[in-house]
């Protein structure tokens, strides 16, 4: 199985096949469900971004104020050098466990395979709760943790759902991009959709 944890696995697949890859989605099968919870002069995270179009084309569609953070310097220094026309487009090496951010810093944080990455490695429960106090750190009051996933809620929402985040958990499905765009996604069948988990900060301490 893939090192997905590990930073040196990103560095070598990034050296070796520079290209863009998108993981589960394109924004094109995002849009709808982004509009819905994030504006588009927010300040927006993309936590564990790579060489994903996902930020291109949330700028090319109006959300440009965009910090991109990434483990692997190979492809922060690929996306400094892609991306240089696009001034509020930022690029930093940054782990999501430790990020460099003060406290509310961003009104949404986009995760597209991140924590499941995550979950790959060693001491992944640890890590990914120390991502998830980061990213509530950060976030705004009523700020959004939007996590694109392959993970069904019986596993993800363990994570997620933790009283010292105080999120208001939401999930919402949309079927794989291999799926017909006409075909009505049988949401009992995992294999045909994908998760977004949207997280929103404060307001849901005392809900049930």
């Amino acid at each position: 199985m893939a090192q997905y944890g590990k930073t040196s696995y990103w560095d070598e697949r990034y050296t070796k096949d520079p290209e863009p890859f998108d993981w589960y989605q394109r924004y094109s099968g995002l849009r709808d469900l982004i509009a819905q919870y994030i504006q588009k002069d927010d300040n927006i995270l993309m936590a564990g971004a790579g060489n994903s179009r996902l930020s291109e084309e949330m700028y090319d569609d109006g959300y440009t104020t965009v910090a991109n953070v990434d483990i692997s310097r190979v492809v922060i220094d690929q996306m400094l050098d892609k991306y240089r026309d696009k001034p509020t487009m930022t690029w930093q090496q940054m782990n999501m466990c430790a990020l460099e951010f003060p406290d509310e810093s961003f009104d949404a944080v986009v995760d597209k395979g991140t924590l499941d990455s995550i979950l790959c490695g060693e001491g992944s429960t640890a890590n990914v709760a120390k991502m998830c106090q980061e990213v509530s750190r950060v976030l705004k009051p009523s700020g959004v943790y939007m996590v694109i996933s392959y993970g069904v809620p019986d596993n993800r929402l363990n994570y997620l759902e933790n009283e010292d985040y105080s999120w208001t958990v939401t999930v919402h499905q949309v079927a794989k991009p291999t799926v017909s765009a006409s075909a009505v996604p049988d949401t009992k069948d995992a294999n045909s959709v994908h998760y977004i988990y949207c997280c929103v900060k404060g307001g849901g301490a005392d809900a049930e």
